[in-house]
């Protein structure tokens, strides 16, 4: 049984949906407005998410993209009138799982959702956002208060991970593992190196560093 959230403005279709589903034995929450399902989003936590692109007040791909800024990596299904593959590449980008057009069978729909439900978490979209960092890794850019900076590949590899992950401790050995890979010069030395050349170009001055150091333990990208 997995918690779903339904943001749809049509209100028929939303119950269809939400009546296939029960069927199932899950637990299900409707939305019919885009303002609030950014705000339940914020609040609570789902298993999966049935997104309606075309909402009152805000967006579904807008709910989206700040969804996934925020590392929140819960599978997100996108439905949508639109076929356009231009759309469909709209909302892939944006963080959407899977896509859906309208209008469809319960059947087809319950079984994307298994097959979602079924993948590992991890995705969490191609544009980041954390503090006054925002960090793009399709265009490979990292804008800070709106302006560019220039990372070195280890660097951006390194933030990108730890935006990714916000608010987790990882040991050195960890972000070597992940970050370094197999590399002859993964050494700790190295990670603390790369650090304290992101940290001059990512911190805000007279503030404490975000990527913070937990002594005897490890690092996390904290504001």
């Amino acid at each position: 049984m997995a918690k779903v959230l339904i943001v749809e403005d049509d209100v028929a279709l939303g119950k269809m949906v939400r009546d296939w589903l029960l069927m199932e034995h899950h637990k299900v929450e409707i939305v019919t407005d885009g303002a609030d399902a950014k705000e339940m989003l914020k609040v609570y936590d789902y298993d999966i998410v049935i997104l309606d692109w075309e909402l009152p007040h805000v967006s579904g791909i807008e709910i989206l993209k700040e969804f996934r800024s925020r590392g929140k990596s819960t599978p997100v299904l996108v439905l949508t009138g639109r076929s356009a593959i231009d759309d469909k590449e709209t909302g892939f980008d944006a963080g959407a799982d899977d896509y859906l057009t309208k209008p469809f069978h319960g059947k087809e729909l319950t079984a994307r959702l298994r097959a979602l439900l079924r993948r590992p978490e991890g995705y969490v979209g191609d544009l980041l956002t954390f503090g006054n960092l925002t960090l793009d890794h399709a265009n490979y850019e990292v804008k800070k208060d709106g302006e560019e900076i220039r990372l070195l590949p280890k660097e951006f590899a390194l933030l990108e991970f730890l935006m990714r992950n916000p608010n987790r401790v990882f040991a050195a050995e960890a972000l070597l593992n992940r970050v370094w890979v197999a590399e002859s010069e993964a050494t700790v030395d190295a990670l603390t190196t790369c650090i304290k050349r992101l940290r001059k170009k990512i911190d805000v001055a007279g503030q404490e560093s975000i990527i913070r150091t937990i002594h005897g333990v490890g690092y996390k990208l904290e504001v």
